[in-house]
């Protein structure tokens, strides 16, 4: 049975395809009365097309007897009900299972040379216009410049996955590009990494040693830090890194090489810091210094708008017996704003920071001051509107980006017009995100930063609001009374609970009901627990399902986001709907999805969440709706998107729902960590259900250390670092 054997037929159908490692499996009539099961890391085919396999039979114990392919060649077919199913299958955009039967009916045969070498003669059958044969033109070019592809990086056993990502970015130059540095695909290509760029090289004879793979894995090293929010390493630790990467002997004189051109280069730079040496990517390290040089700069001139503060002060004093009534630091908050150019406004929920705002807001309107209200991500943007009735937008809004630069407009020779730039939820910000506001803050104008220092830091690389606040050079006013009509929710005494290293209470005398801890030792049981919240849990609150989210410490595990998911979408979507397979996902109409990168062309961003409204087969698109509008897909593009019933806490930052469930257990113990749970729970507006293990909320609760990231925008506004 394990004999090399040849087969060939005419594929039948595609049971299965990952189109992330191309694992395939078909079935494979080779005669009238004779299909196989045939499965194997395969080339895109599909139905219709004529194939030659090679391989071994093998016995599944479930599925009995398959073939075992270990290579594929494919030819175009060439009968009628072939072509058929070859042009049905979705290969070509344009083409689907009507206009294929019209094409073979009209030309027979023929209809794949008329394709590719008259196409102008597509028109003759009716129904298809001049528009949809310039789809179909495009469409056959583009599959075969990717078969061809395809057929190359199979034979560096690499997925053919990669080949429609590939000959999008660089088109007919794509062999050529991988040829002359197949390290290019791992910078220039967003979801193919160093390791896949790698495995190329070195099936195209790269040496293991050689200088354009150790800059290329020096790189990488240095990226798979920033993905953990450092901006630096040590040089000997990145050494070290970089060595074992490569599989390399002791650190090495190409290794040093290397180093040396990527500094040449500019492409890195190195700081010294307590007789250390410390490396970063140059673009980061200028970002961090950027945003040292900009707040010392603000911090240097006098404001130049000058306020009454004594009547200010008195007024608010007198005003305590109004609807609006400001405590202390809330006061001293609001005069800080007005008499320094950078102020910082931290606090918990319930604390006030939003009544703070809006009586600032008055202030200003009242000595004619311009504002502009802004927060990092649209749904945080929508909270401070709705809060203050103030028109709010995204920073990148502000900042105006440019997708044809992939720059913002707004930068140091076009500024910001306003007097005051408030901006909330600034723990989210990174430090890119930081050095381009600064960057377009006019030198007349206030910067007011509004967050909860609690909170998990930026999912992007840099500690930019804890950092400011631990160099003491800006002032930082803390709020951290729960006013009284906050003092009734559980969620926030429990938030609070949280923060001050307690155990979160189950109930308390005089509090809403809107906390509930659900004790559970078994994480197979979190499924049960989800499904009897969702159809009968919620509605005892007056919530609905699309209320709720799951947010969960990490994305894998049996409590992870993608297991959660699965379950939730054959909970609350399990209907059979039009939908698409990606990488072992099925994506279905009324699927609720989540960007996961900043995609400036479709101007969708990292956490933005949709809903699936339409699946297109036949022009291989799937659209997203999202609050503001709706973005097209092909599905070539669908490793952008993942199921959002459940989502990380890390991405949860910025948003609020009305209800929320966190299951937590000890699988998740390297993530265990206070300001996680803080965060998850500070989400829930109405209703926050916890479930899971008293150990593993106890270890969260009691690890306030959290992860240390290396920084160095303190030492930067403090003092001068060595740097060369």
């Amino acid at each position: 049975m394990n004999e090399t054997d040849l087969l060939s037929g005419t594929v039948e159908k595609i049971l299965f395809q990952n189109t992330e490692n191309g694992f395939t499996v078909l079935l494979l009539t080779r005669t009238a009365n004779n299909s196989v099961t045939v499965k194997g890391y395969l080339p895109a085919i599909h139905p219709g097309e004529q194939i030659q396999v090679s391989g071994s039979w093998i016995m599944h114990p479930k599925f009995g007897k398959q073939f075992e392919a270990k290579s594929c060649t494919a030819q175009v077919p060439t009968s009628i009900l072939g072509l058929k199913k070859y042009l049905a299958s979705g290969l070509i955009k344009g083409i689907g299972p009507v206009y294929a039967e019209k094409l073979v009916s009209y030309f027979g045969e023929q209809v794949l040379t008329i394709i590719d070498e008259f196409p102008s003669r597509l028109q003759e059958v009716p129904g298809i216009g001049a528009k949809r044969v310039d789809t179909i033109i495009s469409a056959w070019k583009d599959q075969k410049e990717i078969s061809h592809i395809m057929v190359f990086l199979q034979e560096k056993n690499i997925s053919p996955a990669y080949a429609a990502k590939i000959y999008k970015k660089y088109g007919n130059d794509s062999i050529a590009v991988v040829i002359e540095n197949p390290y290019r695909l791992a910078d220039e290509i967003w979801g193919i990494g160093f390791k896949v760029a790698d495995q190329i090289a070195l099936n195209m004879g790269f040496a293991l040693d050689s200088i354009k793979r150790i800059k290329s894995g020096i790189l990488f090293c240095l990226s798979t830090i920033i993905q953990n929010g450092h901006l630096y390493i040590e040089v000997d630790e990145l050494k070290k890194n970089t060595t074992e990467l490569l599989g390399l002997d002791q650190p090495t004189t190409p290794l040093k090489n290397a180093l040396h051109d990527l500094y040449n280069t500019q492409k890195i730079s190195l700081v010294s810091h307590n007789d250390a040496h410390y490396v970063a990517l140059t673009r980061y390290y200028f970002a961090e210094k950027g945003v040292a040089y900009k707040i010392k700069k603000l911090l240097e001139m006098p404001p130049e708008h000058q306020f009454d503060i004594n009547t200010i002060y008195q007024s608010m004093r007198e005003n305590q017996q109004d609807t609006i009534s400001l405590n202390e630091a809330q006061q001293a908050g609001i005069i800080s704003c007005l008499q320094h150019k950078i102020t910082i406004i931290t606090g918990g929920p319930g604390t006030g920071k939003t009544t703070l705002i809006k009586t600032l807001l008055s202030i200003l309107d009242e000595n004619g001051q311009t504002y502009k209200l802004a927060a990092p991500t649209g749904r945080a943007a929508k909270r401070i509107h709705e809060g203050t009735g103030r028109y709010a937008e995204t920073l990148h809004r502000l900042l105006e980006f440019d997708v044809s630069t992939m720059n913002f407009t707004k930068n140091e020779q076009n500024a910001i017009k306003t007097h005051f730039l408030i901006i909330d939820e600034a723990s989210m910000i990174d430090i890119f995100l930081a050095n381009a506001v600064l960057k377009a803050m006019p030198f007349n104008a206030h910067l007011i930063l509004i967050g909860d220092i609690n909170q998990l830091p930026s999912v992007g690389a840099g500690n930019f609001l804890s950092d400011v606040i631990a160099s003491n050079s800006v002032p930082c006013i803390r709020l951290s009374t729960i006013f009284r009509q906050a003092q009734n929710s559980l969620i926030i005494i429990n938030a609070h609970k949280i923060n001050n290293g307690e155990f979160p209470a189950s109930s308390l005398p005089d509090t809403r009901r809107d906390f509930l801890y659900i004790k559970e030792q078994e994480p197979e049981n979190v499924r049960a627990h989800l499904e009897h919240i969702i159809k009968k849990g919620l509605a005892t609150f007056g919530l609905k399902p699309e209320d709720m989210i799951v947010l969960v410490p990490m994305n894998r595990g049996s409590v992870g986001t993608q297991k959660i998911n699965y379950d939730l979408q054959q909970i609350l979507n399990a209907r059979e709907k039009d939908h698409v397979l990606h990488a072992g996902v099925m994506f279905k109409v009324d699927d609720r999805v989540m960007q996961i990168r900043n995609n400036y062309d479709k101007n969708v961003f990292n956490g933005d969440i949709g809903t699936i409204e339409n699946v297109d087969k036949k022009d291989h698109l799937l659209h997203v709706r999202y609050p503001d509008k709706t973005v097209e897909y092909e599905f070539t593009e669908l490793d952008e998107l993942v199921l959002a019933y459940a989502i990380s806490i890390h991405k949860s930052q910025g948003s609020e729902y009305p209800a929320v469930i966190i299951p937590l257990f000890m699988q998740h113990f390297m993530l265990l960590q206070r300001n996680l749970l803080y965060t998850a729970i500070t989400r829930a507006k109405k209703l926050c259900i916890l479930i899971g293990e008293p150990k593993a909320i106890a270890m969260s609760v009691n690890n306030d250390k959290g992860l240390v990231r290396t920084t160095f925008l303190k030492e930067y506004l403090t003092s001068d670092l060595e740097c060369r």
